[in-house]
């Protein structure tokens, strides 16, 4: 069965938790794609927490800037394939001086057309005060339209406060 499924929430929300959960109840290898990069000794530690809880029943590949290209490959309709996260590839992609909104495009376009069972965790980075720089604003509006765009594409989409999903689409 090919489901795609959007998983929104704040930092620490526990929607990467939720995602890993979605994935022990279904059958089929697994397959988790990491868009982070770890920058500094902060964001090193959280890539070995999110590492350590998936356990080793999980291929796990790392691909910060070209996900659909890893992702035409990759996904099939014996795998369940979990991409965290949106909102660090959209950085990633910030970061290399490429351009958002068609990286977004592609991605959007091919999510319908993949295969197995896919799941992408993103951060909802709208709902708290304005920036106070032009880039975290460009970041914050680039990851908000994404969100949209991504959750239109999805059949499911679910949002989690304070470790609570709540279902929005699907």
């Amino acid at each position: 069965m090919n489901r795609r499924v959007l998983v929104l929430g704040g930092a620490r929300s526990g929607k990467s938790r939720h995602a890993e959960g979605l994935a022990d109840v279904r059958s089929g290898r697994r397959l988790y794609v990491a868009t982070a990069e770890p920058g500094d000794s902060e964001m090193q530690i959280r890539i070995d927490e999110h590492r350590a809880r998936r356990g080793k029943s999980w291929l796990t590949l790392e691909e910060p800037v070209y996900l659909s290209e890893l992702l035409r490959k990759e996904c099939r309709s014996d795998r369940f394939v979990l991409v965290d996260c949106i909102t660090l590839w959209i950085s990633n992609l910030m970061h290399q001086g490429m351009e958002v909104q068609p990286a977004i495009a592609e991605l959007c376009t091919l999510i319908p057309r993949l295969e197995g069972q896919v799941l992408f965790v993103s951060n909802e980075v709208g709902q708290g005060i304005v920036p106070d720089n032009e880039l975290a604003r460009r970041f914050r509006d680039e990851a908000g339209f994404a969100n949209q765009q991504i959750a239109e594409a999805c059949d499911e989409v679910i949002f989690l406060i304070a470790g609570l999903p709540h279902r929005l689409k699907g």
